[in-house]
Protein backbone atom coordinates (compact mmCIF):
# COMPACT_ATOMS: atom_id res chain seq x y z
CA UNK A 1 0.00 0.00 0.00
CA UNK A 2 1.16 3.24 -0.81
CA UNK A 3 1.47 6.43 0.94
CA UNK A 4 -1.96 7.76 -0.66
CA UNK A 5 -3.72 4.95 0.05
CA UNK A 6 -2.82 4.41 3.86
CA UNK A 7 -3.95 8.12 3.87
CA UNK A 8 -7.14 7.24 1.91
CA UNK A 9 -7.70 4.50 4.63
CA UNK A 10 -6.84 6.13 7.61
CA UNK A 11 -9.35 9.28 6.53
CA UNK A 12 -11.69 6.03 6.01
CA UNK A 13 -11.37 4.81 9.65
CA UNK A 14 -13.88 7.14 11.92
CA UNK A 15 -16.48 6.15 8.92
CA UNK A 16 -15.94 2.43 9.29
CA UNK A 17 -15.85 2.47 13.05
CA UNK A 18 -19.46 4.45 13.13
CA UNK A 19 -21.37 2.07 10.78
CA UNK A 20 -20.03 -1.11 12.62
CA UNK A 21 -21.23 -0.67 16.10
CA UNK A 22 -24.93 -0.23 14.52
CA UNK A 23 -25.28 -3.00 12.01
CA UNK A 24 -23.45 -5.41 14.61
CA UNK A 25 -25.51 -4.11 17.75
CA UNK A 26 -28.85 -4.51 15.33
CA UNK A 27 -27.76 -8.17 14.64
CA UNK A 28 -27.23 -8.89 18.24
CA UNK A 29 -30.28 -7.09 19.97
CA UNK A 30 -31.15 -7.50 22.40
CA UNK A 31 -27.99 -8.84 24.28
CA UNK A 32 -29.19 -7.90 27.78
CA UNK A 33 -32.30 -6.37 30.26
CA UNK A 34 -34.03 -3.82 28.64
CA UNK A 35 -35.85 -1.20 30.83
CA UNK A 36 -39.15 -0.11 29.98
CA UNK A 37 -39.45 3.31 31.97
CA UNK A 38 -43.32 4.29 33.23
CA UNK A 39 -43.33 7.63 34.29
CA UNK A 40 -46.06 6.95 36.76
CA UNK A 41 -47.16 4.81 39.63
CA UNK A 42 -48.59 1.54 39.65
CA UNK A 43 -52.36 1.24 39.12
CA UNK A 44 -52.63 3.80 36.61
CA UNK A 45 -53.11 3.40 32.64
CA UNK A 46 -49.87 3.29 31.54
CA UNK A 47 -48.92 0.92 34.07
CA UNK A 48 -51.55 -1.21 32.95
CA UNK A 49 -50.73 -1.00 29.39
CA UNK A 50 -47.07 -1.71 30.08
CA UNK A 51 -47.10 -4.94 32.67
CA UNK A 52 -48.38 -7.31 29.92
CA UNK A 53 -46.61 -5.85 26.72
CA UNK A 54 -43.24 -6.24 28.61
CA UNK A 55 -44.22 -9.85 29.14
CA UNK A 56 -44.81 -10.46 25.75
CA UNK A 57 -42.32 -8.56 24.88
CA UNK A 58 -39.84 -10.88 26.63
CA UNK A 59 -41.60 -13.54 24.85
CA UNK A 60 -40.66 -12.48 21.66
CA UNK A 61 -37.07 -10.93 22.15
CA UNK A 62 -36.02 -13.78 23.90
CA UNK A 63 -34.16 -11.16 27.07
CA UNK A 64 -35.95 -9.32 30.10
CA UNK A 65 -38.11 -7.02 29.80
CA UNK A 66 -38.67 -4.87 33.25
CA UNK A 67 -40.92 -2.42 34.47
CA UNK A 68 -39.10 0.13 36.07
CA UNK A 69 -42.07 3.08 37.44
CA UNK A 70 -40.75 6.37 37.46
CA UNK A 71 -43.07 8.83 38.68
CA UNK A 72 -42.66 12.34 39.85
CA UNK A 73 -42.62 15.92 38.39
CA UNK A 74 -46.64 16.10 37.84
CA UNK A 75 -47.83 14.02 35.03
CA UNK A 76 -44.87 11.88 34.04
CA UNK A 77 -42.62 14.50 33.43
CA UNK A 78 -39.60 13.00 35.50
CA UNK A 79 -40.20 9.51 33.72
CA UNK A 80 -40.87 11.28 30.38
CA UNK A 81 -37.65 13.27 30.51
CA UNK A 82 -35.25 10.32 31.77
CA UNK A 83 -35.94 7.95 28.55
CA UNK A 84 -35.45 10.99 26.15
CA UNK A 85 -31.77 11.52 27.82
CA UNK A 86 -31.49 7.45 27.86
CA UNK A 87 -28.78 6.32 25.38
CA UNK A 88 -30.50 5.47 22.11
CA UNK A 89 -29.40 1.99 22.08
CA UNK A 90 -32.59 0.20 22.74
CA UNK A 91 -32.32 -0.63 26.04
CA UNK A 92 -34.36 1.92 27.59
CA UNK A 93 -38.21 2.38 26.15
CA UNK A 94 -40.82 4.84 27.03
CA UNK A 95 -44.21 3.29 27.63
CA UNK A 96 -46.27 6.61 28.07
CA UNK A 97 -49.71 8.46 27.77
CA UNK A 98 -51.30 11.66 25.85
CA UNK A 99 -49.43 14.18 28.17
CA UNK A 100 -46.60 13.49 26.68
CA UNK A 101 -46.93 16.51 24.55
CA UNK A 102 -48.66 18.67 26.77
CA UNK A 103 -46.02 18.87 29.43
CA UNK A 104 -43.34 20.68 28.12
CA UNK A 105 -46.06 23.02 26.56
CA UNK A 106 -46.74 23.26 30.42
CA UNK A 107 -43.47 24.03 31.28
CA UNK A 108 -43.05 27.24 28.73
CA UNK A 109 -46.40 28.49 29.72
CA UNK A 110 -44.42 29.17 33.31
CA UNK A 111 -41.41 29.84 31.91
CA UNK A 112 -39.70 27.07 33.24
CA UNK A 113 -36.63 25.00 31.88
CA UNK A 114 -38.31 22.38 29.39
CA UNK A 115 -37.66 18.83 30.79
CA UNK A 116 -37.53 17.78 27.33
CA UNK A 117 -38.93 18.07 23.84
CA UNK A 118 -41.30 15.44 21.81
CA UNK A 119 -38.49 15.88 19.03
CA UNK A 120 -36.19 13.68 21.60
CA UNK A 121 -38.83 10.37 21.47
CA UNK A 122 -39.47 7.91 18.21
CA UNK A 123 -42.94 6.73 18.45
CA UNK A 124 -43.08 2.55 18.17
CA UNK A 125 -46.67 1.26 18.45
CA UNK A 126 -49.69 2.61 20.13
CA UNK A 127 -51.29 0.27 22.81
CA UNK A 128 -54.32 1.82 23.89
CA UNK A 129 -56.51 4.50 23.69
CA UNK A 130 -59.67 4.89 25.89
CA UNK A 131 -61.80 8.09 26.39
CA UNK A 132 -61.57 9.35 30.24
CA UNK A 133 -64.57 8.64 31.86
CA UNK A 134 -66.32 10.89 34.93
CA UNK A 135 -66.16 8.96 38.11
CA UNK A 136 -67.12 9.54 41.99
CA UNK A 137 -67.95 7.23 44.54
CA UNK A 138 -71.23 5.32 44.30
CA UNK A 139 -72.41 6.62 47.52
CA UNK A 140 -71.93 10.59 46.04
CA UNK A 141 -75.34 12.58 45.80
CA UNK A 142 -74.68 13.06 41.70
CA UNK A 143 -77.12 9.82 39.56
CA UNK A 144 -76.13 11.57 36.54
CA UNK A 145 -73.44 14.33 34.81
CA UNK A 146 -76.20 17.09 34.67
CA UNK A 147 -76.82 16.46 38.65
CA UNK A 148 -72.94 17.05 39.26
CA UNK A 149 -72.77 20.06 36.77
CA UNK A 150 -75.73 21.84 38.80
CA UNK A 151 -74.70 21.15 41.75
CA UNK A 152 -70.90 22.30 40.80
CA UNK A 153 -72.98 25.31 39.56
CA UNK A 154 -74.06 26.44 42.87
CA UNK A 155 -71.18 25.60 44.60
CA UNK A 156 -68.20 26.92 42.50
CA UNK A 157 -64.69 25.83 43.36
CA UNK A 158 -66.08 23.32 46.42
CA UNK A 159 -65.76 20.23 44.14
CA UNK A 160 -62.70 18.68 44.44
CA UNK A 161 -61.33 16.07 42.17
CA UNK A 162 -57.74 14.61 41.65
CA UNK A 163 -55.37 14.09 39.25
CA UNK A 164 -51.97 12.94 37.93
CA UNK A 165 -50.27 15.68 38.34
CA UNK A 166 -50.84 19.48 36.58
CA UNK A 167 -51.44 18.98 32.98
CA UNK A 168 -51.49 15.46 32.51
CA UNK A 169 -54.18 14.06 30.95
CA UNK A 170 -56.83 13.83 33.91
CA UNK A 171 -56.21 17.00 34.59
CA UNK A 172 -56.56 18.50 31.01
CA UNK A 173 -59.67 15.83 30.42
CA UNK A 174 -61.19 17.56 33.64
CA UNK A 175 -60.94 21.35 32.85
CA UNK A 176 -62.03 20.63 29.18
CA UNK A 177 -65.14 19.21 30.90
CA UNK A 178 -65.74 22.25 32.99
CA UNK A 179 -65.07 24.78 30.52
CA UNK A 180 -67.34 23.25 28.38
CA UNK A 181 -70.20 22.95 31.24
CA UNK A 182 -69.07 26.29 33.23
CA UNK A 183 -68.24 24.95 35.98
CA UNK A 184 -65.79 25.87 38.33
CA UNK A 185 -63.82 22.58 40.20
CA UNK A 186 -60.81 22.56 42.86
CA UNK A 187 -58.09 20.67 41.44
CA UNK A 188 -55.68 17.95 43.58
CA UNK A 189 -52.92 16.68 41.79
CA UNK A 190 -51.27 13.31 42.78
CA UNK A 191 -48.36 11.45 41.47
CA UNK A 192 -50.05 9.55 39.11
CA UNK A 193 -53.67 7.99 38.48
CA UNK A 194 -53.36 5.51 40.82
CA UNK A 195 -52.62 7.54 43.93
CA UNK A 196 -55.60 9.90 42.53
CA UNK A 197 -57.94 6.58 42.35
CA UNK A 198 -56.93 5.93 45.66
CA UNK A 199 -57.75 9.59 47.12
CA UNK A 200 -61.20 9.17 45.48
CA UNK A 201 -61.69 5.70 47.01
CA UNK A 202 -60.85 6.88 50.27
CA UNK A 203 -62.92 10.10 49.84
CA UNK A 204 -59.97 12.30 50.07
CA UNK A 205 -61.45 13.50 46.23
CA UNK A 206 -64.79 13.79 44.83
CA UNK A 207 -64.20 13.04 41.55
CA UNK A 208 -61.67 11.67 39.08
CA UNK A 209 -61.33 11.43 34.88
CA UNK A 210 -60.09 8.42 34.31
CA UNK A 211 -59.60 5.40 31.86
CA UNK A 212 -62.00 2.88 31.61
CA UNK A 213 -59.36 0.13 32.74
CA UNK A 214 -58.46 1.53 36.22
CA UNK A 215 -62.30 2.38 36.88
CA UNK A 216 -63.92 -0.63 36.01
CA UNK A 217 -62.59 -2.88 38.63
CA UNK A 218 -63.97 -0.33 41.14
CA UNK A 219 -67.42 0.30 39.48
CA UNK A 220 -67.67 -3.45 39.46
CA UNK A 221 -67.26 -3.76 43.13
CA UNK A 222 -69.93 -1.33 43.88
CA UNK A 223 -67.23 1.80 45.16
CA UNK A 224 -67.73 3.81 41.82
CA UNK A 225 -70.09 5.19 39.62
CA UNK A 226 -69.12 6.57 36.19
CA UNK A 227 -71.69 9.76 34.72
CA UNK A 228 -70.10 10.79 31.39
CA UNK A 229 -67.71 9.28 29.01
CA UNK A 230 -65.04 12.18 27.39
CA UNK A 231 -65.20 10.13 24.13
CA UNK A 232 -66.78 10.00 20.17
CA UNK A 233 -68.77 6.91 20.88
CA UNK A 234 -69.74 4.50 23.89
CA UNK A 235 -67.73 2.30 24.56
CA UNK A 236 -68.56 -1.45 25.29
CA UNK A 237 -67.06 -1.47 29.13
CA UNK A 238 -69.77 1.07 29.84
CA UNK A 239 -72.17 0.79 27.04
CA UNK A 240 -74.98 2.54 29.40
CA UNK A 241 -72.51 5.77 30.32
CA UNK A 242 -73.36 8.72 27.53
CA UNK A 243 -70.88 10.71 25.90
CA UNK A 244 -70.42 14.21 26.82
CA UNK A 245 -71.13 15.40 23.71
CA UNK A 246 -74.53 13.45 23.51
CA UNK A 247 -75.62 15.51 26.93
CA UNK A 248 -74.70 18.56 24.81
CA UNK A 249 -70.76 19.76 25.69
CA UNK A 250 -69.94 19.30 22.08
CA UNK A 251 -66.50 20.24 22.81
CA UNK A 252 -65.60 17.68 25.60
CA UNK A 253 -63.50 14.86 23.39
CA UNK A 254 -60.47 13.70 25.36
CA UNK A 255 -58.55 10.16 24.87
CA UNK A 256 -55.50 8.59 27.62
CA UNK A 257 -53.96 6.92 25.01
CA UNK A 258 -50.75 4.62 25.70
CA UNK A 259 -47.84 4.41 23.51
CA UNK A 260 -44.17 3.05 23.22
CA UNK A 261 -41.63 5.33 22.37
CA UNK A 262 -37.43 5.05 22.18
CA UNK A 263 -35.35 7.84 21.46
CA UNK A 264 -35.52 9.53 18.09
CA UNK A 265 -31.93 8.99 17.36
CA UNK A 266 -32.12 5.18 17.43
CA UNK A 267 -30.69 3.20 15.21
CA UNK A 268 -33.01 2.42 12.31
CA UNK A 269 -32.31 -1.69 12.47
CA UNK A 270 -33.01 -1.97 16.10
CA UNK A 271 -36.45 0.49 15.66
CA UNK A 272 -37.72 -1.96 12.90
CA UNK A 273 -36.61 -5.29 15.38
CA UNK A 274 -38.52 -3.48 17.68
CA UNK A 275 -41.58 -2.77 15.83
CA UNK A 276 -41.35 -6.25 14.27
CA UNK A 277 -41.67 -7.20 17.85
CA UNK A 278 -44.78 -5.10 18.90
CA UNK A 279 -46.55 -6.48 15.71
CA UNK A 280 -46.11 -9.78 17.11
CA UNK A 281 -47.25 -8.36 21.05
CA UNK A 282 -50.06 -6.86 20.22
CA UNK A 283 -51.54 -9.98 18.89
CA UNK A 284 -50.42 -12.30 21.36
CA UNK A 285 -53.83 -13.59 22.86
CA UNK A 286 -52.36 -12.94 26.88
CA UNK A 287 -52.15 -9.45 25.70
CA UNK A 288 -55.38 -9.11 23.94
CA UNK A 289 -56.80 -11.10 27.49
CA UNK A 290 -55.35 -8.58 29.78
CA UNK A 291 -56.59 -5.67 28.26
CA UNK A 292 -60.10 -7.65 27.31
CA UNK A 293 -60.25 -8.38 31.35
CA UNK A 294 -59.21 -4.82 32.55
CA UNK A 295 -62.31 -3.20 30.28
CA UNK A 296 -59.40 -1.21 27.70
CA UNK A 297 -59.22 -3.07 24.48
CA UNK A 298 -56.24 -3.11 22.19
CA UNK A 299 -55.89 -0.34 19.85
CA UNK A 300 -52.91 -0.79 18.09
CA UNK A 301 -50.78 1.58 15.64
CA UNK A 302 -47.80 0.56 13.90
CA UNK A 303 -45.20 3.75 13.70
CA UNK A 304 -46.07 5.64 11.08
CA UNK A 305 -49.80 5.71 11.89
CA UNK A 306 -48.95 6.14 15.39
CA UNK A 307 -46.64 9.22 14.40
CA UNK A 308 -49.39 10.73 12.32
CA UNK A 309 -51.61 10.41 15.68
CA UNK A 310 -49.53 11.70 17.91
CA UNK A 311 -49.09 14.73 16.29
CA UNK A 312 -53.00 15.16 15.11
CA UNK A 313 -53.98 14.71 19.26
CA UNK A 314 -50.67 16.47 20.49
CA UNK A 315 -51.47 19.04 18.67
CA UNK A 316 -55.56 19.65 19.93
CA UNK A 317 -54.23 18.66 23.74
CA UNK A 318 -51.75 21.82 23.40
CA UNK A 319 -54.33 24.07 22.30
CA UNK A 320 -56.67 22.62 25.24
CA UNK A 321 -53.71 23.79 27.88
CA UNK A 322 -53.32 26.79 26.48
CA UNK A 323 -57.01 27.73 26.78
CA UNK A 324 -56.40 26.37 30.41
CA UNK A 325 -53.72 28.56 30.93
CA UNK A 326 -51.69 28.89 34.45
CA UNK A 327 -52.72 26.25 37.37
CA UNK A 328 -50.91 25.66 39.95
Amino acid sequence: MDRRDLLRAAAALPLLRAAWPDRAFAQAYPARNITMIVPFPAGGQADLAARPVAMALERVLGKPVIVDNRAGGGGGSVGNAAAARAEPDGYTLLMTLSSLAVLPEADRLFDRPVAYEVSQFMPIARVLADPTLLAVPASAPWKTAQDFVEDARKRPGQITYGSSGPYGTLHVAMEMFANSAGIKLMHVPFRGAGPALTALLSGTVQAIAAAPGTLKPQVEDGKLRVLGNCGAQRIASFPDVPTFQELGYKDVEMYIWAGLFAQSSLPAPIAARLREAMAQVMTSPDVLKAFETSGSLVAYQDAPAFSEFVAADSARLIAAVKKIGKVE
